[in-house]
């Protein structure tokens, strides 16, 4: 495997599709023009609305619609690996909600997993409130994917706060741990002033791994605000870079023995015992 150089893209979504699709388009064309083999998009790269339901209307079919197009059209253009941020995906037989899914693309345009999200927010403190559950269903499986030898692992936003889904994900029944956790988010500002990067240095140093974390970043047309903070950690939890706030990426280059020293240093993994 070697090395593998990475992009966090951030941007600040709108209502606007078209627009925020704009934006992938040059955010993924910068970074791939920099040199990066895999990118990552934020969640709801592509539509962030005043209404959770306003999400209903640009619902597309699983593997069919303008939005996945898009990220394939880019994936193939730029040949890298595209996380593509989260998509709305609509459910079989019930109009009323809708999947939040992570698709990826491998460099020659085609989606090679799809993982769709399994913990759903809800927050009240009596000033933000917000509840996922309310127009997503939630997802029910860990999804892992192999880009050119390593090993990569899929969240979304929230799942950060479940140390079991990315243990599911490195140890994985007759598979090698991920190389690589992928964590596309739009945390809110209250949230991850708090929470945001405590979390994603934890899931890097349990699971001995790098973490690629993009993220909404800034006042969104709607009044909402986000974190942003996207960065990318090392295996030991090490910050490589980090982008505060407006559109723009964050680049790395992963090394694998750098997670082999990390992991022969202080063999955790091995070490875990279960109860």
């Amino acid at each position: 495997m070697g090395k593998l150089k990475i992009a966090a893209l951030q941007t600040v979504s709108t209502p606007d599709v078209e627009r925020n699709l704009a934006v992938a388009r040059r955010l993924a064309a910068q970074a791939a023009g920099e040199g990066a083999q895999l990118a990552v998009l934020p969640e709801y790269f592509c539509f962030m609305g005043p209404n959770d339901r306003d999400k209903l209307t640009i619902a597309e079919a699983p593997g069919d619609g303008p939005i996945q197009q898009a990220l394939s059209d880019i994936a193939r253009q730029h040949r890298l690996w595209l996380i593509g941020g989260t998509v709305p995906i609509r459910v079989a037989g019930n109009a009323e909600f809708v999947l939040n899914a992570s698709c990826v693309f491998g460099p020659d345009g085609r989606q090679t997993a799809r993982y769709d999200k399994m913990h759903l927010f809800r927050y009240d403190n009596g000033r933000e409130c917000y509840d996922e559950g309310k127009v997503l269903q939630a997802g029910d499986t860990p999804v892992a994917f192999d880009a050119d030898g390593w090993r990569v692992g899929c969240s979304i936003c929230y799942d950060l706060r479940f140390p079991e889904l990315y243990r599911a994900l490195s140890l994985a029944p007759g598979e090698p741990p991920c190389d690589l956790i992928a964590v596309p988010a739009a945390f809110t500002f209250t949230t991850g002033r708090a929470h945001w990067e405590v979390l994603l240095r934890a899931r890097a140093i349990e699971n001995q791994c790098y973490v690629i974390a993009a993220a909404q970043g800034g006042k969104h047309e709607t009044g909402r605000r986000t974190w942003g903070h996207s960065m990318i950690i090392d295996p030991w939890g090490e910050p490589l870079g980090v982008l505060p706030e407006g559109e723009g990426m964050v680049m790395a280059e992963m090394d694998a023995s750098r997670i082999e020293s990390v992991r022969t240093q202080l063999p955790a993994l091995e070490h875990r015992r279960c109860f």
